[in-house]
């Protein structure tokens, strides 16, 4: 559970209608929370090699490292304690593995860890642990520079971890939980063999230390695997996310991107002996408008082009060749599959009219997924007397080169979600402030556009400490945002996972991990 901030970098390529009530109760989602092939422990036999496609090999498995991705994060999370892990509905739930329980009385959190629990070197997981974090990320990181002191309570299994004031998202802290006296070790149900980057290939095998269910696999690689689905199709792996395949072909530009992905995830559901999981991911794609200058810096100006918007249509465009159902995503801060989820689209209160403009539209290149969208909201637009140039930016460079100079109109990328909005997504619509020199540092908040209500609604949300008021609060910020004309929640992106069939626990876990010691092959 990374703050946004780390992972940010990585997942770029991205009049008041109702009341502020009580959140209403989850629809049921446009696609499924997680989607994975189960088995009981019992039916899953013990040994054999699994492996499991990556992007790249990491050289730390440090998920707080500013070049952390979510493949650290996918290594990391089968070696490192995590004190909660996320429900389908992106709900934190403790991990009796290493938490007995955890009481919040004011400002102080305590702890009950797993008396069991043990690195891979023997040393007991304590407090020590917990102080080594917080002494680490407290200058980067808002929810540890909250914390005002951590100790030892009454043994070396009880910690208490007092805060500066109420912090609400205390259970985002320590997941994953790095060790004092350093990696690679480990208290997970698998240590780490060997870590090559440059060969590519992290081999993970039982830890013997461990104090819960054993592993069922005796070895689980991850290896490098750019031409995926070459590799399923020829038994070299076992497990691999496909929506790189699908969105970013081998080669593919922008002229024949579409096509391209189209035969790859024909492909994909031709490969015998393969299941294509499908889920929502955590991450949605959405449309920023630019109000930090230009045409559109005029808030009435931004809701008029955002209402000529019809994101149901532009779902169905960019997720219906994948096979997926399309429902248009309604928050800026909570995913369809998320606890408390609420459409405050009609926050909007704006009517599609014609206009006479000329609009840049900058989007990721090479990505098919961004170009179907970038054509159907050309389309879209044009009735309205909005003409839109689209201009494909490298993802290498979209953000740094593009994104951030602030030279567009309208811009189309993706953000991850999370399951800590109040923290984690309150900068991206953080109000710009004035710099030394006098310029607005705008930092993740690209599109310019902020104000104090919406920053001190955040900061509320990030105290409440009741879910229902918490939630009530993050709705008043989105249909905030909604009236700033800010941007546009599209879509949720989709995660496509490949499984070779008689792999169990494998598969699309949305907001989730795998559960590492069940992962193994049928009998």
């Amino acid at each position: 559970m990374k703050s946004i901030r780390v992972l940010a970098a990585a997942a770029l390529l991205s009049a008041l209608a109702g009341c502020d009530s009580a959140p209403a109760p989850v629809p049921p989602p446009s696609q499924s929370a997680s989607d994975f092939t189960p088995a009981t422990r019992t039916v899953v036999r013990q040994g054999g090699t699994l492996r499991w496609a990556v992007d790249q090999v990491p050289a730390s498995l440090d998920v707080y490292q500013s070049d952390a991705t979510a493949d650290t994060a996918l290594i990391a999370h089968a070696l490192l304690p995590s004190l909660y892990r996320l429900d389908d509905h992106a709900r934190p739930v403790p991990d009796p593995d290493y938490l007995v329980n955890a009481e919040q009385a004011d400002r102080t959190v305590t702890y009950r860890l797993n008396p069991k629990a043990v690195w891979s070197d023997g040393t007991p997981v304590t407090a020590a642990d917990f102080t080594a974090q917080w002494t680490a990320l407290r200058a980067d990181h808002p929810g540890y520079r909250a914390i005002e002191s951590i100790a030892q309570g009454v043994d070396q299994h009880q910690v208490k971890v007092v805060f500066r004031q109420s912090y609400a998202e205390w259970k985002s802290l320590f997941s994953p939980l790095n060790p004092a006296a350093g990696l690679p070790l480990s208290a997970g149900p698998l240590l780490l063999q060997s870590l090559d980057a440059k060969g590519g290939k992290a081999a993970l095998v039982r830890n013997p230390r461990w104090w819960g269910d054993a592993a069922k696999v005796d070895e689980l690689d991850f290896l490098a695997t750019p031409d995926r689905l070459d590799a399923l199709s020829q038994g070299r792996i076992d497990v691999a996310a496909l929506e790189g395949a699908v969105d970013h072909p081998p080669a593919a530009k922008s002229a024949d991107a579409l096509d391209s992905a189209t035969q790859a995830l024909r492909r994909a559901r031709a490969l015998p002996g393969i299941t294509l999981h499908r889920a929502a991911a955590p991450a949605f794609t959405q449309l920023t408008l630019n109000g930090g200058r230009g045409q559109l810096a005029e808030p009435a100006l931004r809701r008029a082009v955002a209402a000529c918007v019809d994101r149901g249509k532009i779902a169905e465009a960019a997720l219906g060749p994948l096979g997926l159902p399309a429902a248009p995503l309604g928050n800026h801060l909570l995913m369809t599959d998320q606890l408390g989820y609420r459409d405050n689209s009609a926050s909007l209160a704006a009517t599609a009219k014609s206009m006479h403009l000329e609009l840049s539209l900058l989007y990721p290149d090479g990505s098919a997924t961004a170009r179907r969208t970038a054509d159907a909201l050309v389309a879209q637009l044009a009735p309205y007397g909005i003409t839109v140039h689209p201009q494909a930016a490298a993802p290498d460079s979209f953000v740094r080169d593009h994104l951030a100079t602030g030279d567009w109109d309208l811009a189309l990328f993706s953000w991850p979600a999370t399951a800590f909005p109040a923290t984690d997504e309150q900068p991206l619509y953080a109000k710009p402030r004035p710099g030394a020199d006098g310029k607005a540092v705008i930092g993740l908040n690209y599109g310019g556009a902020g104000t104090d209500e919406i920053d001190q609604l955040f900061a509320k949300a990030e105290a409440e400490s009741d879910a229902v008021r918490q939630t009530a609060l993050l709705q008043q910020a989105d249909q905030r945002i909604w009236q700033l004309g800010h941007s546009v929640p599209l879509y949720q992106r989709p995660e496509l996972v490949a499984v070779r069939t008689g792999v169990a626990g494998a598969g699309a876990y949305g907001f989730g991990w795998p559960r590492y010691q069940d992962l193994g092959f049928l009998r």
